[in-house]
């Protein structure tokens, strides 16, 4: 008789949903300010894409000078921002630690935040491979 092999348990995330999509500046501070919340993991950010290039329409091929399209500072590292945040996804590194995480992320976001936001605590993001990553080959 075979014994099941033991699966990943998939780690907590809050879901920041702010009213509106956040500037490239609030996004750079909420992002640091994270960050330092004790037991985060890792943070996405998902939102509106701001391409390089125009993909459709008249102006097909030139360029798009997008206010928000910078680069911020995150943890001391630049990154060039190619979405307008419209959510965030902080991964918390145990299930016991989410309560306080919980507090401390929603305090930091009525500091930065002038507006309203809502949390929600789930699994937003996959944790394992499906089998649509088998069939592209991203996974072997």
């Amino acid at each position: 008789m075979s014994t099941p092999a033991s699966e990943r348990v998939p780690l907590p995330e809050i879901q920041i949903f702010p009213e509106r999509l956040l500037l490239a500046s609030t996004t750079e501070v909420l992002l640091n300010k994270l960050y330092a919340v004790k037991n985060v993991r890792q943070i996405n950010i998902q939102g509106e894409g701001l391409p390089t290039v125009m993909k459709a329409g008249p102006g097909t091929g030139g360029p798009v000078n997008h206010p928000e399209r910078k680069k911020i500072k995150v943890r001391g590292e630049e990154i060039e921002l190619t979405v307008q945040v419209g959510r965030v996804f902080v991964e918390i590194s145990d299930i016991d630690f989410v309560p306080q995480a919980l507090k401390d992320v929603e305090e930091v976001c009525k500091e930065v935040l002038p507006f309203s936001f809502t949390l929600e605590v789930g699994r937003y993001n996959k944790f394992k491979p499906t089998t649509s990553d088998f069939k592209k080959g991203l996974v072997k």
